[in-house]
């Protein structure tokens, strides 16, 4: 996984490990920021309470060299990736007038570049696996205007990410591997939201990040092994007979996530 020493990532990781799966994480959170909780080795002693086994590399999704380093890490403490997890993710929403250049590029090398690094450096062991699969925290490729108009630059890093999963589905179906996509209907209480979407009241109005983990899980292990497919975890959760979403909270005044238009 890229990413996933706190947030939705870490909530995947966890209920991963609730059903017996490894995990090598990488991430740039060396040591802990005042401003979000949690870095790649509080995220190992979690996962391993959780009943799994993890382990952390320290690295950039940017970088060639880390993602190499995580992939081998894999290989040799584990035998293999089964999975790869695309996680990652920068969010700036700001206008295209606003958003400077080296932002820009920083959302694209970690959202777009990131997929597409992580996955190709992870291909020949995902070939020799039973069933490979990639999972993208991609939203549904949503061009309505509203949707296009307000972050131009952030909607094409995060289509950029689906866009390169339902492309891998297609090229790599003839060697077994499936390659989906999953986002959120509702906004998630996160670090992310808290600082950047408002704070107390953005939370209260957000579902927990276990919704996405119990998702991802319904994902990997559906019987029907589905490729080339965008699910919201509602939708995912639905397909396994969960239906009852109480237990993730955000109350009766959830906020859609964003490019998501209705419940």
């Amino acid at each position: 996984m890229s990413g996933g020493s706190r947030g939705i990532g870490l909530a995947i990781l966890i209920a991963a490990a609730k059903a017996g799966a490894n995990a090598v994480l990488l991430a740039k959170t060396d040591q802990p920021d005042p401003r979000l909780p949690g870095t790649v080795h509080t995220a190992v002693a979690e996962i391993e309470a959780a009943g799994g086994k993890a382990v952390a590399v320290v690295g950039d999704v940017r970088e060639e060299e880390d993602v190499q380093r995580a992939v081998s890490t894999a290989a040799d403490h584990f035998g293999g990736v089964d999975i790869v997890v695309n996680n990652a993710s920068a969010l700036n929403l700001t206008g295209t007038l606003e958003l400077s250049p080296k932002r820009y590029d920083l959302m694209q090398q970690i959202n777009a570049k990131g997929t597409f690094q992580l996955t190709r450096a992870a291909l020949p062991q995902l070939f020799a696996s039973e069933d490979p699969q990639v999972v993208t925290l991609g939203p549904p490729i949503n061009l309505a205007p509203e949707w296009l108009g307000k972050f131009p630059s952030y909607a094409l890093s995060k289509y950029g990410m689906t866009l390169l999963t339902l492309g891998f589905a297609a090229e790599f179906a003839d060697r077994g591997v499936r390659a989906n996509c999953l986002w959120p209907q509702t906004t998630i209480s996160t670090a992310a939201v808290a600082n950047l979407l408002g704070g107390d009241e953005a939370s209260r109005r957000a579902r927990s990040p276990e919704i996405l983990g119990d998702a991802a899980v319904a994902l990997l292990t559906d019987p029907r092994r589905p490729t080339g497919e965008v699910f919201l975890d509602v939708d995912a959760l639905r397909r396994a007979g969960i239906t009852d979403l109480s237990p993730y909270g955000g109350g009766e005044e959830l906020e859609l996530d964003f490019f998501v238009d209705e419940f």
